[in-house]
Parts: C-alpha cells; sequence; structure tokens
C-alpha cells in the first residue's frame, strides 16, 4: 500500500499469457512443440525487453546485430 512502483493487480503476468493463447485460438494449435517453445522465446525475449524500456523493434535489430539486450539483474539480500 505504500510502495506506489509495485502493480495494483497482476494483470500484466496475464496479458504475457495472452498473445500464446490468441496465436492458438487463431490457428487452432501451434503445429509442434518446437514451434511453441520458439514463439514463446521471442515473446518472452520482447516482453522483458519492453520492460525495461527498449521497444520491441530495437530489441529485435538488436539481437540480429549480435548484441542482444540482457538486463540488469539485481540481486536481493
Amino acid at each position: 500500500m505504500y510502495d506506489f512502483d509495485v502493480p495494483f493487480t497482476n494483470n500484466q503476468a496475464e496479458r504475457d499469457v495472452r498473445m500464446a493463447k490468441v496465436k492458438q485460438k487463431i490457428s487452432g494449435t501451434f503445429r509442434s512443440t518446437l514451434g511453441a517453445e520458439i514463439f514463446c522465446r521471442v515473446r518472452g525475449y520482447i516482453s522483458t525487453a519492453r520492460k525495461n524500456g527498449l521497444s520491441a523493434f530495437d530489441a529485435i535489430v538488436r539481437a540480429f546485430d549480435g548484441i542482444p539486450f540482457v538486463p540488469n539483474i539485481i540481486y536481493a539480500e
């Protein structure tokens, strides 16, 4: 209640999963387990980059240029 940096709801987690469900609904299913894994990896990469202030386009361009986005890891003590 006092830390306004913490989201009020967990809707972000639901939004992260929604795209995979929409893709599955439109195409009926993923053609293979490998295809589903690749889709989830790409979506996870883009989602993480966007949450850290980088646009999806810039994140993809950097990945193809060989300098992928890697978030800073902060360890809690």
